[in-house]
Formats: C-alpha cells, structure tokens, sequence
C-alpha cells in the first residue's frame, strides 16, 4: 500500500489551513456586519464566539482527520464503531466541497478580471461612480467572458494541485498567503493614513454600544456574531479534515487551531482597516456582498493618486485569498477521489477540471441567462442558493456531526478525540469542556443555523 503523503512543515500545515479558512467572507461580510454592529464592541462579541463554537470544531475536525488519516468519510469510517453508520456523513460534506466551489471559482474569475483591468488602465480615473457600477453588471451580462476567467482560475487551481501535496499545494500556499498578509498590511497602512479617512478609522475602533444594543438590539447583534465567527472558518465539510490527515503528531491540535483562527481573524481585522478609512475618504458607501468588492471598492481606487496601482495590489491580494480557499477544497475532494476510489492524483484532477467547469457553469447564468430563477426572492439566482446550502445547511450541520462524532459513546467518543488532540507538544484541548462539547455547543449551532434559515427565507 502506497504510503499516504504528509506535509513537510508545521508552517505548511498552519498555513494551508489558514488559507481554506481565510476567504471572501473575510474581506466584505466581516468589515459590514462589524460596522453595523457596533464596531469594536461588536469585534470583542465575535471573538468570545470564535473560541466558544469555532476552536472547538476546528479541533474536532482535525482530530478526526488525523486519527483516521483519509478524506473524510475515509476518516470517518475507520474510526467509527463497528456497525455504525457515521461514515455516510462524509458523502455529503464532500458534496459542500462541490457546491462551494460552483460558486467560488466564478467569483474567483471575477478578481482575476478586475486586477487585469486595473493593471492594464482598463479601468482608471475617468470611470465615476454610475460607470463602475455600469462596468460591473457588463461583466456579469457577459456569460461567456464569465466563463472564460472562471475557467483560469479553475485551471490555475488543478494545476496547483496536480503538483503534489508538497511541491504544489504546500508550496504555492505558503508563498500566496505570505504574499497576502504583506499585500494587506501594506494596504492598511495606505488607507489609515489617507486624507479624510480619520473618521472611517475612528468609526471602526471606537466602541458603538449604542448601534449595538439600542439600533438592532443586544439578541441580533449576538447572533450575527455568533453566526460570522462559525462560518469564518469552513468547518462542516471535511476541509480541515484532509490537512490534518497530512499532519505528524508531534504538535497538540488544540495550540495549531488557536494559531490558525488567530491567523484568520488577523486578515478579517485588516481587511476593516483597509476598507474604512478608503470608503470614508472619498465619500463611497461601503456596500454589502459582491458590491462592496466589484463596486464600491473599485470607486475608491478610481479617485485615488496612483488608484490602478492600489486597485492591481487590492485584487491581487483578493485573488490570493480565494485561490487559497479554492485550492485547498480542491485537495479535499482530490484526495477524496485518491483515498475512496484509488485513482491517481492526476487523474483526480482531470476528472474534477472538467467536473467542475460544467458544475460551475449554472452560476455563471444565473446573471444573465438564468436570471428568471429567483429562489429567494426579486434580486437573488443561483449563486445565492449555492452559497445558501453551504453556509445556512452543510456547514452548520456537518459541524454539529462532526461534534457528536467526537462527544457520544456511540460515535468516535470523548476520550479518543481528547488522545488525539493533546498528542504533541502545545496547547492541551481542556477536558473538563466535555458537557459543554456534548450538550451546548450543538445547541449554539443549531441557533445559528435555525436564525440563518430564517434571515434567508423570511
């Protein structure tokens, strides 16, 4: 039997774990909810709930991956008891690795489109606030420019992949994400210190329990951080289970996990520092959802000294991000195919190409041609019911698996998890959280789920 590969560094493994946790959603849905919400008293709710639902998950997740060492409904029926039926979790998070990337891949092409334009002065100075916006709804009109940007960054992904676990998947990973905290650190620095940016600034450090309790009310600021701290990190889908099939046991999970999630929220951190003092220096509305990125941020940098180089730097970054998200729910579902099925990586990774482009291909349609289909309502399509099963449903629901996996005599078990996630040196995952893993946190999952549902549906 073949030997299983392993990732060569600890870095490789913080740092490829990072990178499927660190998104799109770090960058616009964190900025906006943390102005909404009240800024910095709003940060400081999120964060007790990154370390209440997230470390614990994540931790789990690893735990399993590693233990079992296979994708995850490999992992899941090595180590389940005889007899049991845990394993057939895994065939549908590996089908949220799938959904995930359907849409992912085509906001993927769109960064890769918008930092060619800034580079090239396609876009520059002369567009106003109506051509920007007009700029964007051509792109998402145009199926066929869609698909061809789609289809690079698909294929910029596979090839990655088809590298190896090491000399492609790790190695790129490490130098994207390097790349990207400094891309972003440079950027905020940019953006603090630009005129008229001071109140933007203030407004995002400055503690606004007035917002926070008496705008929205105290209950719905709890649940839109309890919400954005568990759907930060990609937990549900077996994502963070196939990197810690990769890694040795000389390091605790519970201190690797606390690493990465500091990690992901530095680059949620930054990406307010970035967005708020530039939007409140050119007068721009910050903007929700794809807006925000193709719209408002675009209208910054085209008032900006200099904005095609800020606005070629901003995009970079931004694709860096989403390839490393995309690269590593790719490795999850080529190692799937590997572990499950037999098959070589490279043809995994043909098969999965090709898969892919056509699976990818109702979101691209789903702004023009398939623009009919409005599961939720006027302005909503495709994208919004994909990014609907994964974040509202798979995520929260693979999680709270995941949790009883690792907490129920039926399942894995308390004291098998608890072994493998103290193995190594580091941090040791607190036993005495055992009634609040088995009892309560799956209780606060199916909050966020049920309150996601509804926000969606009403």
């Amino acid at each position: 039997m073949k030997e299983r590969e392993r990732l060569s560094s600890r870095l490789g493994f913080i740092l490829l774990s990072a990178g499927c946790a660190i998104g799109l959603g770090n960058v616009w849905r964190f900025p906006y909810i943390t102005g909404r919400y009240g800024g910095a008293a709003f940060v400081l709710i999120y964060l007790i709930f990154l370390l209440l639902i997230g470390l614990p998950v994540m931790t789990m997740e690893f735990a399993i991956g590693r233990a079992g060492r296979k994708n995850i409904a490999g992992a899941l029926k090595a180590l389940e008891p005889t007899g049991s039926r845990w394993h057939y979790i895994g065939p549908a998070a590996m089908a949220g690795n799938y959904i995930l990337l359907m849409f992912y891949s085509v906001l993927t092409g769109w960064l890769i489109y918008y930092c060619i334009c800034f580079l090239t002065g396609r876009i520059d100075s002369s567009y106003d606030s109506a051509k920007v916006a007009e700029f964007f709804g051509s792109l998402t009109a145009n199926p066929g420019l869609q698909t061809v940007f789609m289809g690079i960054a698909l294929a910029v992904t596979a090839l990655i992949v088809s590298g190896g676990l090491k000399n492609g998947v790790e190695k790129i990973t490490k130098v994207m994400m390097m790349v990207l905290f400094v891309l972003m650190f440079i950027l905020a620095i940019h953006s603090c210190l630009l005129p008229g940016g001071h109140d933007g600034l203030l407004f995002y450090v400055k503690p606004s329990f007035n917002n926070l309790v008496h705008e929205y009310g105290l209950s719905e600021s709890i649940f839109a951080a309890m919400g954005q701290a568990f759907f930060t990190l990609s937990l549900g889908i077996g994502a963070m289970a196939i990197f810690g099939s990769y890694f040795n046991n000389e390091r605790t999970l519970g201190g690797e996990t606390v690493r990465i999630i500091c990690l992901d929220t530095t680059v949620a951190l930054l990406s307010g520092f970035i967005i708020f003092p530039a939007c409140s220096a050119f007068s721009v509305e910050a903007g929700t959802g794809p807006s925000l990125l193709f719209i408002s941020l675009p209208n910054v940098f085209t008032q900006m000294m200099l904005g095609n180089v800020w606005g070629t730097v901003f995009f970079l970054a931004m694709i860096f991000a989403a390839l490393s998200t995309l690269i590593a729910v790719f490795e999850n579902i080529v190692a799937y195919w590997m572990d499950q099925k037999g098959w070589t990586r490279k043809n995994a990774v043909i098969l999965n190409f090709f898969l892919l482009f056509v699976l990818s291909l109702p979101c691209v349609l789903g702004f023009n041609v398939l623009s009919g289909f409005q599961p939720f309502g006027p302005g909503t399509g495709v994208l919004d019911l994909e990014d609907f099963l994964v974040s509202n449903l798979i995520l929260p629901l693979g999680s709270m698996a995941f949790v009883f996996f690792c907490t129920m005599k039926r399942g894995w078990g308390w004291d098998s998890f608890i072994k493998e996630a103290d193995q190594g040196e580091g941090l040791r995952f607190p036993s005495w959280l055992r009634i609040y893993c088995k009892y309560i946190l799956p209780i606060g999952i199916l909050v966020v789920t049920i309150n996601g549902i509804y926000g969606v549906l009403s």
